[in-house]
């Protein structure tokens, strides 16, 4: 009866930490598809220009410029 219970734990424990792994990754994948879609598709950029670091310094300089 101990050893049902046993596995009981470790299936749940299993798909708790399937959870906490998959939760961070699905917000970064979000994240990086919505730098895509926002500087691509609405802005009419390239793509190529998307993870250059100088875009988003230029981006930041905007945003925050006195």
């Amino acid at each position: 009866m101990s050893e049902s219970k046993a596995k009981k734990r470790s299936k749940t424990s299993g798909w708790k930490l399937a959870v906490r792994i998959m939760i961070p990754v699905l917000l970064i994948l979000a994240l990086f598809g919505g730098m895509v879609f926002g500087y691509v598709v609405l802005g009419h950029q390239e793509f190529s220009e998307v993870f250059e670091w100088s875009t988003w310094k230029h981006v930041f300089d905007l945003i925050f410029a006195p």
